[in-house]
């Protein structure tokens, strides 16, 4: 599969790593070069500075062509637009975003968007640890 990930923090590069390991072609794109350095280095994939909201990037990155997107950037505004032209515009089928606001994520995803939001997923997380039997 093509994927293109707008976004190489933790989660981006982390799922960049690993799509490669699993022989898919991952191009990152980040708007700072210095996040790349978060990529293992056994990552063969592309590494594209610049702005996932740009369309002249996104073709570059080749948005044309990828079966996935994936937008975990800091903001969740540039995750959304990035998400909606990856999805409205270029087709591409499969387009999961990161919502860090729960009640966006929602509505994002009763949009047709795929999203997470990983306050919500702490939210859930923390409440199960106070009342897990084995204190863990």
């Amino acid at each position: 599969m093509r994927v293109v990930i707008m976004g190489c923090g933790r989660v981006g590069a982390g799922l960049a790593t690993r799509l490669a390991a699993e022989q898919h072609h991952v191009t990152v794109l980040d708007t700072d070069a210095f996040a790349f350095r978060r990529l293992l280095p056994e990552f063969d994939g592309r590494r594209l500075v610049g702005s996932g909201t740009d369309d002249r990037m996104l073709v570059q990155a080749g948005i044309e062509t990828a079966d996935m997107f994936v937008a975990v950037a800091s903001g969740d505004n540039r995750n959304i637009l990035a998400s909606q032209k990856a999805q409205s515009m270029y087709g591409v089928k499969v387009v999961v975003t990161r919502v860090k606001d729960p009640l966006r994520a929602e509505l994002f995803g009763r949009l047709g968007l795929r999203t997470f939001s990983p306050t919500k997923v702490g939210i859930e997380l923390a409440h199960d640890a106070l009342f897990a039997p084995d204190g863990r």
